[in-house]
């Protein structure tokens, strides 16, 4: 193959006559670089991943840090370092059942290497799971949908063109809806739409557009949209306020759709956006096909349903927000106070609705599993008679 790519032949056409694949072409020319090919070492490497067969097990360096948070807390001398940790193992081998002690040295890495020294160095710890502000989502049990809207786009002539996107977070099912300018009865539409094609999820995430959350101006309102996942039993939730990560899957494909599609063709109607943005999406879900395949599951859509705007609310609307300076939260027009020690600090605010609970959990990123309640009171939401 590099004998060919090196007398004229085309990466490609080396490939397509040897049988093998562009890239592993591509790898074996990088490898000769501008040696003669009798010098070159053609041996294959050693296969796996990067931690070595002699490396220390996980299981032995949390066995390290549970041992110096035991010495931290109840060592009489005070000390916790890798010389106190090793001598900790040495003195109780049965209690701690390992065939061969740790050197000082190793010790020291492993702390080191888990960032658990007392040195100011940065520690880069891995990123939480997705979805991980919601315990169902994040354990991959039920999916979440994220809808937003892509407005601003103008064809040349003065035609206005607007964009309600959707994408699952497991499965990367996506689909945009492209009309000249979108109000709440035409989400409802779409989202009814889609969702009787593809079938409920458990959860569908929103920014805090007055399509979607309704009106900001008055208290306890909750918005046709929110009416509607209520009543499928899809629970809506709401990013907090300015905050980046939660929207991320569905801002990068706002971000996508508008570089596949509109950046790169010349359109004079909506027609003609329709019809490009459609071809995309085939060819997203054919590219995706498997992911969406392995994606948790979905509820069928109800054959004979039909949205009631009046229909007593029940079920649960989830807000994400971020506590104040004093650690209290701005939540359906009213001001919650939680704790004066978890300011500007993420929370989880569960809005119980069949029961007349509203229910505030903390939210770290650092400990994504984690979940602590702060406070549970009591909430009832006024029976509107108009939905907006």
């Amino acid at each position: 193959m590099v004998s060919q790519v090196r007398r004229g032949v085309s990466l490609r056409g080396a490939a397509k006559a040897c049988g093998v694949s562009l890239r592993t072409v591509q790898v074996w020319v990088v490898r000769a670089g501008h040696e003669r090919l009798d010098r070159v070492d053609w041996s294959d490497r050693p296969r796996g991943g990067r931690r070595v067969a002699q490396a220390t097990s996980p299981a032995v360096e949390d066995l390290v840090l549970e041992v110096r948070r035991r010495l931290r807390s109840s060592s009489a001398l005070g000390e916790f370092g890798a010389a106190a940790i090793r001598q900790e193992l040495l003195a109780h081998p049965r209690k701690y059942r390992l065939q061969t002690i740790p050197a000082v040295r190793t010790i020291g890495r492993i702390l080191e290497r888990r960032g658990a020294l007392d040195g100011n160095r940065r520690v880069r710890r891995p990123p939480p799971p997705q979805g991980w502000y919601l315990p169902r989502v994040a354990g991959r049990k039920v999916e979440l949908d994220s809808g937003d809207l892509v407005e601003g786009l103008v064809i040349r002539g003065g035609q206005t063109v607007e964009v309600f996107n959707l994408i699952s977070l497991h499965g990367g099912l996506t689909n945009s809806f492209v009309k000249a300018c979108w109000t709440t009865d035409s989400v409802l539409k779409a989202l009814e739409q889609h969702w009787r094609a593809q079938g409920l999820p458990g959860y569908m995430q929103f920014d805090n557009d007055t399509v979607f959350q309704g009106p900001h101006q008055h208290a306890d309102i909750f918005g046709r949209v929110t009416r509607m996942c209520l009543q499928l039993g899809v629970t809506p939730v709401f990013a907090p306020p300015r905050e980046n990560g939660f929207q991320a899957s569905i801002e990068a494909y706002n971000g996508r759709w508008q570089q596949k599609v509109w950046q790169r063709f010349t359109f004079t109607s909506l027609r003609e956006v329709r019809q490009q943005s459609d071809r995309f999406l085939k060819a997203v879900h054919e590219r995706s096909a498997s992911r969406i395949q392995d994606a948790p599951h979905r509820r069928a859509f109800p054959r004979d349903w039909t949205f009631e705007a009046h229909q007593l609310l029940k079920g649960t609307v989830i807000y994400l927000r971020r506590t104040n300076d004093q650690g209290a939260v701005s939540l359906l027009g009213h001001t919650f106070p939680l704790e004066a020690t978890w300011p500007h600090r993420l929370v989880r605010c569960e809005v119980d609705l069949t029961h007349g609970k509203m229910t505030f959990f903390k939210l770290r990123r650092r400990e994504p599993h984690d979940h602590p309640k702060i406070k549970t009171i009591d909430y009832t939401a006024p029976n509107h008679r108009h939905a907006k």
